[in-house]
């Protein structure tokens, strides 16, 4: 039997997981910048950098904080964008090397349930977006029952009708949502210069760290988070990096894009946040919330138009892409695409969204921070096994066959699961014995670095025997 059609014919095969064929490997340089340039462009990322002044740094702390997080993220984005690129697979195909076959599916869930919340977390802006323009329009909405939740589900029912149309539909949104949602952004800084007396009084306000361990104290946990922010992103790249026409063109449009996009973007976010403190004499770190503030229904309107785009936009790319293919490696055969995105949609509403955004310390220290203890080690795992222990040469049709070299036992690697489950134990423990706390405040530094070193101990000598 042809190699194509062995593949084709077993379980762990759709067209959806396929490798990509030349003729799909159409993304260059500009492709992934402007890829990391309209994900980086949106509500969260502003909320993120907002979130740390309101936490007590001033200004450059908080773009210094957004900055290095997001040079140290590259780095395993980097490393796992290279066999998204060599061998066309997504994620999920990947993780069956170090994972197994049907192990892949433990990382897999692990990250499309993280992907879920996301979701959510991005609808509900998009709802509250919804709910503060019938408001400005229509000012009684204010007072009907139930209006925040109304608008929630009405933007849920409208991603559903994108992700049905299929991820084609996503790149009619990425060219439009960015320089909108950059204009917002504009917008919203020059009303605080306006509004505040210039950058002087903007850029003024200290840090309300009083000793330099009071300062650690808060930096370490938000340093993580920052990380963990595109942690995810970091794990699934490959899902992108499959069409790149090249190593070199995927590695330069993301290096290039993705720590100044998120830096300049935060900016404007923790310039204007900074303005609050001194307008309204405390941090207003969420812009649909600062928006209700504004005095002219015009500007309000178009400004929550554009929201509503861009997280619509970035809700898709960011937050459907990957679990929706991570769902459809359950059960390759019966889960297509659409039926992941739907999946997702659902599991989206049960991770509760506007508890994870309750207030900048669930969001930073809860969600950020208790995710991450998840996906550091199945990142470290990853990169372990495709550049130490494989030295990156993978047999792809073998990641679409039972009974291969990552067959493991029965489908499962059971050494990666004992060094994802040492990994983020460690860093979670952090959460119950009060001395160790630095290990949960580090989580994705802790579980990646735990994670990779077991995984190398526990494979070298079997992986070195077979050889």
């Amino acid at each position: 039997m042809p190699t194509s059609a062995r593949i084709e014919s077993s379980p762990l095969y759709n067209r959806d997981l396929a490798p990509a064929t030349a003729d799909r490997r159409t993304w260059g340089t500009y492709s992934f910048a402007a890829l990391w340039v309209s994900m980086s462009v949106n509500i969260l990322t502003y909320m993120l950098a907002a979130s740390l002044i309101q936490g007590g740094m001033n200004w450059k702390q908080a773009v210094a904080t957004v900055f290095l997080g997001n040079t140290i993220v590259l780095i395993p984005m980097l490393l796992n964008s290279h066999p998204g690129a060599r061998y066309g697979i997504p994620f999920p195909v990947l993780a069956r090397a170090s994972f197994g076959v049907l192990g892949a599916n433990i990382a897999a869930v692990l990250r499309a349930l993280v992907a879920c919340g996301w979701f959510g977390i991005q609808t509900w802006i998009g709802g509250e977006a919804i709910n503060t323009l019938i408001a400005t329009l229509a000012p009684a909405w204010a007072h009907v029952a139930f209006g925040a939740a109304i608008c929630f589900l009405a933007f849920w029912l409208i991603n559903l009708a994108v992700i049905l149309k299929g991820i084609e539909y996503i790149r009619h949104l990425q060219g439009i949502s960015a320089p909108v949602l950059l204009g917002v952004g504009l917008l919203l800084l020059a009303w605080a210069y306006k509004s505040a007396g210039g950058f002087g009084p903007m850029l003024a306000a200290p840090s309300r760290f009083v000793t330099f361990s009071d300062f650690l104290k808060f930096l370490i946990p938000a340093l993580n988070g920052t990380v963990g922010f595109w942690a995810t992103v970091s794990l699934n790249i490959p899902d992108f990096t499959r069409f790149a026409r090249s190593q070199r063109q995927q590695a330069i449009g993301q290096a290039l894009a993705l720590p100044t996009t998120m830096t300049l973007y935060s900016l404007i976010g923790i310039l204007v946040t900074s303005a609050t403190v001194v307008i309204y004499g405390s941090a207003i770190w969420d812009p649909v919330q600062l928006l209700s503030h504004f005095h002219s229904p015009v500007a309000v309107v178009i400004s929550l138009l554009a929201i509503l785009l861009a997280t619509l936009n970035v809700n898709i790319g960011a937050n459907v892409v990957s679990p929706a293919n991570d769902f459809s490696n359950l059960w390759p055969r019966k889960i297509s695409f659409r039926s992941g995105g739907v999946i997702t949609c659902l599991m989206g509403v049960a991770l509760m969204p506007w508890k994870l955004l309750s207030d900048y310390g669930t969001f930073i220290f809860g969600w950020l921070g208790g995710y991450a203890a998840f996906l550091g080690p199945v990142t470290g795992i990853m990169i372990c096994d495709y550049f130490v222990i494989r030295r990156r040469v993978l047999v792809v049709d073998d990641l679409y066959l039972r009974g291969g070299v990552y067959e493991y036992s029965r489908g499962f690697n059971w050494l990666a699961v004992a060094a994802l489950v040492l990994g983020a134990a460690t860093a979670l423990v952090g959460l119950v014995v009060p001395s160790l706390r630095v290990l949960y405040s580090y989580s994705w530094f802790v579980g990646f670095a735990v994670s990779f070193v077991v995984y190398y101990a526990l494979m070298i000598q079997q992986f070195q025997g077979k050889d």
